[in-house]
């Protein structure tokens, strides 16, 4: 099942051709698609029930973003660009050795011919494509050597060939063919792979109709095929250029305030890269892109194109001052333009999907922090404090606080207690501890206090707040506590006098709400004590080190980070950072030792030790 985010995402895809790549969590695209409708395409991953690679595919999927194009074929070719250029995990059949869709050929020989090849060389050849369609190239090339033939023999063997005799060879294999008939048959065969197909097209519906009249209904299907791989095979695209000069594309939509900028990076005469961004903008949007351009080129590893194409609107010459004289230019016609506005139609949707996604949020956000008032029976209010301790055995014990604004994290107002005055697993005196630290600082500061507060966890800590914010501090703020089912799953909240469950709709907006507030605090503090865990155990191990004292110890911490990397660095290494010979030798022979007994492995019959689990 989507989450909320994706869902709301896939409600804003445009009934378009296009690609799609789908991230991970981390980001990282995992698989990239086409589609002739980015809107049925996409969403058939999240509404349709799936097995095997494709049910893995779609339970790693946290994100997705999208790249319209004008044609099928468009997004066809976009689509191996994008594969080999991020060779993602799920596209299996494209990295095993594909390397990608093939191109006509016209050899440059003295007898040329022309083939299907897989590679573009620079060869002195002319090359067409490359083609999507594998057989209708194929069938197009077979169409070719049939109308207009060059060599399809092996060569010179003093007589002629099977294929001079079906007219689809010149006649290399017995003859001298003059390079003047070579040239007007390759004249005809490129304004033919150019697009202009008109005279073939009517010869081969003739020939159909002329079929069809007769009753070979066979044949007359065989030709109405082939016209169709004709126009597949030479319809027009704008993804791949027809020259190799590396451009890159600018382009922008404004509205309410935000700037959305998209750039295509054209190299190897195909669309290799697109890049986005959006900020709100308080000058002209054409003065903004003249700036923003001028920087993009000053960033480390920004290499300057040959040429940059920019939308009438902006001052190409000013761009051309500032980027070293690199000519800019607005195109007027043709495949440059149809780019430049392919990614103006880019740059409109990622900014309407921004506005669009905003709205969402804000009314789901809004209502789920009114749901979740009028379920404990409490006046309307904005903003959720949030607590959760951990430790290890009741080590190391720390405190947590998050913040919700509206039904949204403001991770600016975040806080981090490690723990004073408990040194013992003891949930209550932990509560008390860090409601008392939080809220005494507030009646000092005069700051605003919160309208609700929700403790991760049941009766003991709701309790606890109770008694320090009622009996110590004098404040009435309603307390809740969120509680879990056996799967560590949010289950419901707990609240009133008598800590009753309300018994939250769990397709609620009040409970998702509930669920992201528990989920983030529950986050917060694990983070916060590995982080916290991991210092102090760094710290101990070093400290337990004959002749590494406090100084020695942070020197340690600062260069290396860790113990892998101190028992890594070398005796020279160590010395770097101001220690001693006999210190470092004595700090490498200790983490020798150290190391050993980790990887020995324990005695038969004696289990091994097992890791404490943290406790939230």
């Amino acid at each position: 099942m989507a989450t909320e985010y994706l869902e709301h995402k896939l409600t804003l895809l445009p009934d378009m051709p296009g690609c799609y790549l789908m991230k991970n969590i981390n980001g990282k695209i995992i698989y990239v698609g086409k589609a002739k409708n980015l809107k049925n395409r996409v969403r058939s991953y999240f509404k349709s029930s799936h097995e095997g690679k494709t049910a893995k595919l779609v339970s790693e999927i946290a994100d997705f973003e999208t790249i319209v194009t004008s044609t099928d074929k468009e997004a066809f070719l976009l689509e191996i660009t994008l594969i080999q250029k991020h060779r993602p995990y799920f596209n299996i059949k494209l990295k095993q050795g594909n390397n990608g869709y093939p191109y006509i050929k016209i050899t440059n020989e003295r007898d040329p011919q022309i083939k299907i090849v897989n590679a573009l060389i620079h060869d002195g050849g002319y090359y067409f494509g490359p083609y999507p369609n594998v057989y209708a190239a194929d069938e197009t090339v077979n169409f070719l050597q049939k109308v207009y033939p060059l060599r399809r023999c092996n060569g010179y063997q003093g007589r002629p060939c099977l294929y001079y005799h079906m007219r689809q060879c010149l006649g290399a294999c017995f003859r001298t063919v003059p390079k003047e008939e070579y040239d007007q048959q390759i004249k005809r065969i490129k304004s033919f792979l150019n697009g202009n197909v008109a005279n073939a097209k009517r010869m081969l519906t003739h020939r159909m109709q002329k079929a069809s009249q007769e009753m070979q209904y066979e044949r007359a299907a065989e030709i109405r095929d082939q016209i169709r791989y004709i126009e597949a095979t030479v319809e027009k695209q704008k993804i791949i250029s027809n020259d190799n000069t590396p451009r890159d594309i600018f382009n922008y939509y404004m509205n309410k305030g935000w700037l959305s900028i998209q750039i295509f990076f054209i190299r190897q005469s195909r669309l290799m890269k697109r890049e986005k961004r959006l900020f709100p903008i308080i000058n002209d949007p054409e003065e903004e892109m003249v700036s923003f351009i001028s920087q993009f080129y000053k960033q480390k590893n920004q290499i300057l194109p040959k040429e940059i194409l920019v939308p009438k609107q902006l001052d190409s010459e000013v761009i051309s001052k500032v980027v070293d004289g690199v000519p800019v230019r607005t195109p007027q016609r043709g495949q440059k333009r149809d780019l430049l506005e392919m990614a103006a139609k880019n740059a409109k949707l990622v900014l309407d999907e921004k506005f669009r996604l905003l709205e969402l949020d804000e009314s789901k956000t809004t209502g789920a922090m009114k749901e979740l008032t009028d379920a404990m029976g409490i006046a309307p209010g904005h903003k959720i404090e949030a607590f959760d301790h951990s430790h290890i055995q009741g080590a190391d014990l720390v405190s947590a606080m998050v913040v919700f604004v509206d039904g949204k994290p403001n991770k600016n107002l975040y806080r981090k207690y490690k723990l004073r005055t408990v040194d013992h697993a003891d949930e209550a005196a932990s509560t008390r501890e860090v409601i008392r630290r939080r809220y005494t600082r507030l009646l000092k500061e005069h700051a605003e206090m919160p309208d609700l507060i929700l403790m991760d966890g049941g009766t003991i800590q709701m309790n606890a707040v109770k008694d320090v914010l009622v009996n110590e501090l004098n404040l009435h703020i309603p307390v809740g506590g969120m509680v879990k089912n056996d799967k560590h799953q949010t289950a419901d909240l707990l609240y009133g006098d008598n800590d009753t469950p309300l018994k939250l709709n769990p397709q609620s907006q009040g409970f998702y709400l509930l669920q992201r507030i528990q989920d983030e605090v529950h986050r917060f503090a694990i983070t916060y004590h590995r982080k916290l865990h991991a210092k102090n155990s760094l710290s101990s191990r070093l400290d337990s080190i004959e002749g590494v004292g406090p100084k020695t110890r942070n020197k340690l911490l600062r260069k290396f980070g860790s113990m892998k990397k101190i028992s890594e660095a070398s005796i020279e290494d160590l010395k770097k950072i101001g220690i001693s010979k006999t210190v470092a030798e004595t700090i490498k022979l200790s983490l020798k030792d150290l190391y050993q007994q980790k990887t020995k492995k324990p005695e038969p019959g004696v289990p091994g030790l097992k890791r404490d689990h943290l406790r939230a």
